[in-house]
């Protein structure tokens, strides 16, 4: 391409990103002093009402305290900087120095070309600059099915794995099982508990428990199958002559190893349910072994980041309540903690703390630049502390960056649904796909920022109205299917170099305006690491995708097959293509099916 046509493409693919380019350069030509760190912060986005323009920006504002003149002062002159511009047809000052831009309506339109020609690729960034990283997420100790509770991680993490994907950074999908510590070691005992009932043992939980160290947790019917192919693989071995609940040296690693197998199956069957699959599962108990956390041990100790001391009690605690004893300590608060953290228990055994580390130190070891990990919001307080470590084994800030998810609230008809009979205590992640489908599941859960409270109404997941989000972004894509479908059979195909001048009426502009906003809601959806912008865009675009549908049915000349006026069809074919594309697009990101037809 001649540099003309590489600053055209770049106009149509993110029209925000080439205006944000052109009121740079006006400004540096009017105020060449001004800081970059200034003039980074300069945004430039869609205008609130159609009436105030396509797009606005603060940059008068932003660059005023360092040009030492008035907002209004400076927009003005910037105002009237863009004759002669290919974007900006008219630029307008607005309340305290925002400046309100029209664009050509041509540049505007061209967008739909745009999208036309890079297809799904529309809205691809280089955010990223190819920086790897990985994203962990789910990561349940493999001590039962999946639940609801681990659902909206889940479908968190792998929405934004997507995103960082199409925004340009090279990613890898995690899964750490947690299989090492006391939660697998209950598990072991109630499976073993199960396996006695396989070979015919009339053991109750109550006649097991007193038998059980800290007491026989998991009681759910999902460990008879466990204890039933434990008979099937073992038969009495495991509890025949010289063995003993009392003394499970002979069968508790046996017992341990085959339950976290096949409760690692069924958690992988259940996301696999969900569409998500992780590129890479990475064992506690295999880095413990393989001595990973003596080494980050180590490391930190060579640091001279590592002490013996006695902490203060804990916050809340009272002072004749707590039992001061030296610990191993790592100086935590040298790197941002309110508070030193053991590293080893008083038996000698490494704290989880320490194996966590061991862990992140094991990702940066195989090349994540950077970590983002999904935690259940029950998890915040551990985030400081594990910032801390990572920093100070990288020597780098903001190589961990931890998003919460809080839970939701599963209702049917705004009443809470009852616990599931076969975990038990929860409701599965498969009860809920089976209900209402994969597709509802995910999208809803994006529905919301993860941070804040939600609740899932499995009636309003599979209702076929407006306020049932992905069915309305699905509806969207059919009438466009169904479009495109009547076009091809009166032979108009859409075309990136369609005429599309006789897009004016409103309803197509606002449409036109909403797939221009696509690269920047991308790019700042990735960059906030907030994946529900997506699902926010997409019923955007349904919204005025169905408003232009609408008025179409309402008046003759607004339809998007006109036999007679073959020049506005085949631009209107353009649009309804473009807008197929844009919500694929922003589908895949989500792990949403777009779907041809709706019955």
């Amino acid at each position: 391409m001649t540099k003309p046509d590489i600053a055209a493409a770049r106009r149509e693919e993110n029209i925000f990103a080439a205006l944000r380019e052109e009121i740079i350069a006006a400004l540096v030509g009017q105020l060449p002093d001004l800081p970059a760190e200034t003039l980074a912060r300069i945004d430039v986005g869609p205008a609130r009402e159609a009436a105030h323009g396509d797009a606005t920006t603060n940059a008068a504002m932003v660059v005023a305290k360092a040009a030492r003149a008035a907002p209004q002062a400076i927009a003005a002159r910037l105002a009237g900087a863009f004759d002669g511009s290919a974007l900006i047809a008219r630029a307008e000052v607005a309340g305290p120095g925002f400046i309100n831009l029209h664009l050509h309506a041509d540049a505007l339109r061209a967008v739909v070309g745009a999208v036309l020609r890079l297809g799904e690729a529309y809205g691809d960034c280089d955010l990223g600059q190819a920086r790897a990283v990985n994203v962990e997420y789910v990561s349940a100790n493999p001590t039962g099915p999946m639940h609801v509770g681990h659902c909206r991680g889940a479908v968190v993490g792998d929405v934004l794995a997507n995103l960082l994907g199409k925004a340009g950074f090279v990613v890898t999908k995690e899964y750490y099982i947690n299989d090492a510590g006391a939660q697998v070691a209950a598990l072991a005992w109630a499976s073993y508990w199960r396996y006695l009932q396989a070979l015919g043992a009339d053991l109750s939980a109550e006649d097991f428990d007193p038998q059980v160290p800290g007491g026989l947790q998991y009681q759910g019917d999902y460990l008879v199958a466990v204890g039933q192919t434990l008979a099937d693989a073992h038969g009495a071995s495991l509890a025949g002559p010289g063995v003993s609940v009392a003394d499970p040296a002979v069968w508790f690693d046996i017992v341990r190893e085959h339950a976290i197998a096949r409760l690692m199956q069924g958690v992988r069957e259940d996301l696999d349910l969900l569409g998500v699959r992780h590129d890479v599962f990475s064992s506690e108990r295999a880095l413990v072994e393989a001595g990973a956390a003596d080494a980050a041990i180590g490391r930190l100790e060579a640091a001279g980041l590592i002490y013996e001391g006695v902490l203060e009690p804990p916050r809340g605690k009272l002072a004749e309540d707590w039992e001061p004893r030296a610990q191993t300590l790592f100086r935590a608060t040298g790197f941002g903690d309110d508070v030193d953290r053991p590293l080893r228990k008083s038996d000698g055994s490494n704290t989880y703390f320490a194996n966590d580390i061991a862990y992140h130190n094991d990702k940066m070891a195989r090349g994540a630049a950077l970590m983002i990990d999904v935690w259940g919001a029950d998890h915040g307080g551990y985030v400081s502390r594990m910032q801390a470590a990572v920093r100070a084994l990288s020597g780098e800030p903001g190589r961990l960056e931890v998003v919460l998810c809080q839970i939701v609230h599963v209702l049917r008809e705004g009443v809470p649904v009852r616990m599931s009979k076969r975990a038990g205590s929860f409701i599965t992640l498969r009860d809920m796909i089976e209900e209402v489908g994969r597709d509802a599941v995910r999208f809803t859960m994006v529905t919301r920022k993860s941070d804040a409270q939600m609740e899932f109404d499995l009636a309003a997941a599979v209702a076929q109205t407006k306020d049932n989000p992905v069915f309305y972004v699905q509806y969207a894509h059919a009438r466009c299917r169904s479009v495109l479908r009547a076009a091809a059979a009166a032979g108009v195909v859409a075309d990136a170099g369609a005429q599309l001048g006789s897009l004016a009426a409103e309803p197509e502009l606002a449409v036109v305006r909403r797939l221009a906003s696509w690269p920047r809601t991308v790019e700042g959806a990735a960059a906030a690491r907030e994946p529900h912008r997506i699902a926010f865009y997409l019923y955007d675009l349904a919204s005025d995708f169905h408003a232009l549908w609408n008025r179409g049915r309402d008046e003759a000349t607004m339809r998007f097959l006109q036999a007679d006026h073959p020049t506005e069809t085949a631009a209107r074919v353009a649009l309804v293509e473009a807008v197929a594309t844009v919500i694929r697009s922003g589908l895949a990101v989500l792990g949403v099916a777009p779907v041809e037809e709706m019955r």
